[in-house]
């Protein structure tokens, strides 16, 4: 028996079933816990993706990142807008400036 304590993607209990495991699960019904939960999966994705930098460990990240969007009222569509709107404010990432300090 293996214990995982953790939010997982909708197909993983059948992929378990499949291998001839019996997952044991239950549905989180209230959106703070389930809320809750996604921060606490978006802490472990962040941590794989800096263990494994791959496409595969960017995509499980953007995924819980849209899931608390959803849970927020956002739409992808919301989100890349407001990212593209953000991004011509105030920059993006691309020029890798580091901050120390202001003098």
């Amino acid at each position: 028996m293996k214990h995982f304590n953790k939010l997982v993607r909708d197909r993983i209990p059948e992929i378990i079933r499949a291998d001839g495991k019996n997952p044991v699960t239950h549905i989180i019904t209230e959106d703070q816990e389930y809320l809750e939960k996604l921060y606490e999966k978006d802490i472990e994705e962040s941590e794989e993706l800096r263990q494994n930098p791959s496409l595969e460990e960017l995509v499980d990240k953007l995924e819980v990142l849209l899931a608390i969007g959803k849970v927020l009222g956002f739409s992808p569509e919301d989100i890349e807008q407001a990212r593209l709107k953000k991004a011509d404010e105030r920059g993006a990432f691309n020029k890798r400036i580091f901050l120390e300090r202001t003098d």
